[in-house]
């Protein structure tokens, strides 16, 4: 198996996203291996400790009342299950969404459900969240990342809010002020 590492750059905040090897053909059973590899190759001793999910995860359409939900083929457990694999492990785990109403990958963005979805990565006991830039119009960048960030404050569990904005919004000029490293 190969594995691709991204480091994120503060402090000490390195881990794993699937997104450059895997794209949106992940599962539960990978995701495992992933965790179980980072122990075995000493990966979380040397400091690596985020297990990112990027696109993909998700299933294509919002479950009742508009509840995120994961991909029953692909995680049978679900996304809390997941977690508490990757915790007792001794790692963290994050998720990826979109500010947009449709991630890059064309499954459900947060668009208009913000608080929604960060109550449910609470819920699930999420880490670390990575927020991209797709499919989302003319809305306000700056805006709709604040949304989510008051959102995940809001939800209770300390998560790490990292955006993905691409440079077209001048992000360098107030996304510092915006993300948070985790509580």
């Amino acid at each position: 198996m190969q594995i691709w590492f991204v480091a994120i750059r503060k402090s000490t905040l390195l881990g794993w996203n699937n997104w450059n090897t895997f794209g949106t053909n992940i599962n539960e059973a990978l995701v495992k291996e992933i965790a179980d590899k980072f122990i075995e190759l000493g990966l979380k001793d040397a400091g690596y400790e985020y297990i990112v999910l990027d696109d993909g995860w998700m299933a294509k359409e919002r479950g009742a009342n508009g509840n995120l939900i994961a991909n029953p083929e692909k995680f049978v457990s679900g996304m809390k299950a997941l977690a508490d694999y990757i915790h007792a492990k001794g790692l963290k785990f994050g998720f990826y969404n979109c500010a947009g109403a449709t991630t890059c990958a064309g499954y459900p963005g947060s668009r208009g459900h913000e608080y929604q979805d960060a109550r449910a990565y609470a819920s699930w006991d999420v880490d670390y969240l990575k927020y991209d830039w797709c499919d989302t119009g003319k809305i306000n960048a700056e805006s709709a990342y604040i949304t989510m960030r008051d959102a995940l404050y809001k939800a209770g569990r300390p998560i790490v809010f990292s955006i993905c904005e691409w440079g077209d919004n001048e992000p360098w000029k107030w996304g510092k002020t915006l993300v948070n490293y985790g509580a």
